[in-house]
């Protein structure tokens, strides 16, 4: 099955086992309750099952391309979703929290080869005509999973048990796996690339410092001497990584792809849209719930007009960019969503539901649009030798933003309970959070008035 030169069939199946990936890093939120009644902990301990994910795909995704270079894209996809069902299946076979931990720790190995790899193999199947529509495909994983967790976590807690927010993934996964066999290419790059081993293990350590630091400063009593510690580490072991990844030969993460200006300004401007972004989907049902009196299904289902938003807006954003261009498109985008986001400050527990409704349909759509704009032009002047690394650093990238997104809800939800109490600190939060969309829109203005024009040009002639 292909559309116009897009291999759509392979498109789906990535995007679908993208989905997996980015649902299974945030649904635990809402089944939290539940597995520590189960386990005999506190709720709030069930916290390091989502970090030890997390963690595991920021320390692992450097190493997909040169996994897929050594042992062929298809064998490495088809053993990550093999890796990623069997973990899942196992995690709900997890009878104490220790166990949950390390078979989850052997689901994220799974998501961090997964993923990746799936995406370099649709970039390096489509021509600059076909790039936009690929990435399109790829892009509503990552906008939709983390709305739809909190409805689907609830639901299946509520009706069945917390064991099944793992056992869907299995017949998903055996789904993958027989498509995956048909669909996907078995392409082999430089097999006799070695491992960078100290870009890999200085990659590791700097962005698990990186992550963990970020669930540290999310707890509810912050412990400063290991957040200290922690960021003297990533500061320290990240700025000698840089260094090492900048003049070594074959290094692991390419750094010199970063001096391509459209992909440079996707991942400057790009991460702060992404991680303020992410940090919606968390910070909407908290407000509702403890600040206007919600309960959690409520709360979790009016999230899903973000949704509504995502997809009424999908069919209009190929046109947008080739009628606008990247530059005006995301400078439209970034504004729009900052004034969406800073909106829900105005909230109160007295706004009629279809007002709230109303704006996070345009906030999804605003989110839709943005996600879609960087997530495409970070490619626009890639040429294809050069796909690998951007693919590896743009994956690598696109992980920490959005981990990160939860902390910087929880990071500015804690700032603002300093000054603020109640729903006040939810309102001074939002407020926070657009102020950062603010900081991406004055990067998407500085863009070249060409940003992308390659892409435009193509789709204009096919």
């Amino acid at each position: 099955m292909r559309e116009e030169g897009l291999p759509t069939g392979l498109a789906l199946l990535v995007a679908g086992t993208f989905f997996m990936e980015n649902l299974d890093g945030t649904i635990l939120a809402t089944a939290a309750p539940q597995m520590a009644r189960s386990f005999g902990v506190q709720s709030s301990e069930i916290g390091v099952c989502l970090t030890a994910y997390l963690l595991t795909l920021a320390v692992l995704i450097p190493i997909s391309g040169w996994l897929a270079d050594r042992l062929g894209a298809r064998r490495t996809y088809v053993g990550a979703i093999v890796v990623f069902t069997a973990a899942s299946l196992l995690c709900a076979a997890s009878n104490s929290l220790g166990e949950l931990v390390v078979m989850r720790i052997l689901q994220g190995i799974g998501g961090a080869m997964m993923v990746p790899v799936g995406r370099l193999v649709v970039l390096r199947a489509v021509g600059k005509q076909d790039m936009i529509r690929a990435i399109a495909y790829l892009t509503w994983p990552a906008l939709v999973a983390p709305i739809l967790a909190p409805a689907i976590g609830g639901l299946l807690t509520t009706y069945a048990s917390w064991h099944w927010i793992f056992l869907i993934n299995v017949p998903l996964g055996v789904v993958a796996v027989v498509a995956a066999c048909k669909l996907m290419p078995s392409t082999v790059g430089v097999t006799g690339r070695r491992l960078d081993w100290a870009g890999f293990i200085g990659s590791a350590v700097g962005l698990g410092s990186l992550m963990y630091l970020a669930a540290l400063l999310g707890q509810p009593q912050p412990r400063w001497l290991p957040i200290v510690l922690f960021a003297i580490t990533a500061v320290g072991v990240g700025a000698l990584t840089v260094r090492h990844l900048r003049v070594t030969p074959h290094p692991l993460l390419a750094l010199d792809v970063l001096r391509t200006t459209t992909f440079r300004a996707a991942h400057a401007g790009g991460s702060i849209f992404r991680a303020a972004i992410s940090a919606v989907p968390f910070l909407l049902p908290l407000m509702f719930q403890d600040g206007f009196g919600w309960t959690p299904a409520r709360a979790g289902l009016i999230v899903l007009f973000v949704f509504v938003g995502n997809l009424a807006i999908k069919p209009l954003t190929t046109p947008m960019l080739h009628r606008f261009g990247f530059r005006v498109t995301l400078v439209i985008a970034t504004l729009a969503a900052m004034v969406c986001i800073a909106a829900c400050a105005l909230l109160s527990a007295r706004t009629p539901v279809p007002v709230i409704a109303l704006l996070l349909v345009a906030g999804g759509a605003f989110r839709s649009i943005g996600f879609s704009a960087y997530n495409t032009i970070a490619f626009a002047d890639v040429e294809q030798p050069a796909m690998n690394n951007a693919n590896t650093l743009a994956a690598t990238i696109q992980q920490l933003t959005q981990g990160l997104g939860v902390a910087v809800a929880v990071v500015a939800l804690r700032i603002s309970q300093v000054f603020f109490a109640g729903t006040l600190a939810y309102r001074s939060a939002f407020v926070v959070l657009g102020a950062l969309v603010g900081m991406a829109a004055i990067g998407a203005v500085s863009l070249p008035r060409t940003a992308g024009d390659p892409l435009r040009a193509s789709l204009r002639s096919a």
